[in-house]
């Protein structure tokens, strides 16, 4: 059952939304990631937002959609970062070889399940571990520059994966360049919520101060977006207090399908209002448990 997010917007503040929103940033090259989170915290603190926190790392060289949460939204973090990305960069061959080639190594070893051990300079574990490429194609060569489009899942590292097809083919590859076009459900030229740059930002902030909010409200992704990731249930009105302070919900109190799988995690609404992130249990009265849930603002 999906929610009308715009409607959601409508019915909520400027303040109301940097409280629990998202930013979908458009990433320049140079900083990290941690400064771009930093840089909006800084922007937006007179606004009342004192903590953001970014949905997955790019480099300081790689461009592109860095989803940014606001505030309470920060505790939806770790329930976005699993998510697809899609990728447009450029890498270049050490030696000459014909792209067909390419193409058949990259259709033979690179598409699907791979095993791939994150590089040396990772803040995670260097363990192998199995990350999932959905497309990869060669668009365009500029003799040993190579134009390339690539998704996969989350968490796989696209400068490894070219390091490792050069290293399969016996000629060496390396990253040039890269863009990040996705991230889950945020897009670099999403329909609704298209990426913004910073200056975007900067000037959106300075028209709010100035009286005019329009910019800064186009702008601010209503948090509850996550609807669109995660199977949304709607419960009884009547224990929505309950729900609130943290209790879980029982199979009485759903008001949709209730044949999710054991551990299945879920977006909860009461009407429009977002309870919070819950996780499907197997019990004859329990239905699911909180994860998350957003107690209101005292």
């Amino acid at each position: 059952m999906g929610l009308n997010i715009e409607k959601i917007k409508k019915g909520k503040s400027v303040r109301e939304l940097l409280e629990f929103g998202i930013l979908n940033i458009d990433k320049p090259s140079g900083p990290t990631s941690f400064d771009i989170s930093d840089f909006v915290r800084k922007s937006l603190k007179e606004l009342g937002v004192n903590k953001t926190s970014h949905f997955g790392t790019l480099d300081p060289k790689v461009t592109g959609v860095l989803p940014i949460a606001l505030n309470r939204a920060c505790k939806l973090t770790g329930f976005f970062l699993g998510e697809d990305k899609e990728y447009v960069g450029i890498m270049r061959i050490h030696e000459d070889t014909e792209i067909e080639k390419i193409r058949e190594v990259i259709k033979k070893k690179f598409m699907g399940i791979i095993i791939q051990k994150p590089p040396v300079k990772s803040r995670v574990k260097r363990e192998e571990r199995e990350r999932e490429i959905k497309s990869f194609d060669l668009i365009d060569r500029d003799r040993k520059d190579i134009l390339f489009r690539t998704e996969v899942q989350g968490g796989t590292y696209i400068r490894k994966l070219l390091d490792d097809l050069g290293k399969e083919m016996g000629i060496g590859a390396h990253m040039l360049e890269l863009r990040r076009v996705r991230a889950g459900i945020f897009k670099e030229d999403g329909a609704v919520y298209p990426s913004v740059n910073l200056y975007d930002l900067e000037k959106a902030i300075k028209s709010f101060k100035e009286g005019k909010e329009e910019e800064l409200r186009n702008i601010i992704i209503p948090a509850e977006i996550v609807s669109e990731v995660y199977s949304v249930v709607k419960v009884n009105k009547k224990r929505e207090d309950e729900f609130l302070t943290g209790k879980p919900i029982l199979k009485e109190d759903v008001k949709t399908r209730n044949d999710f799988e054991e551990g299945k995690i879920i977006s909860v609404f009461s009407g429009e209002r977002f309870i919070g992130m819950y996780s499907i249990v197997k019990d004859e009265e329990i239905f699911a448990k909180p994860k998350f849930v957003l107690q209101p603002i005292k």
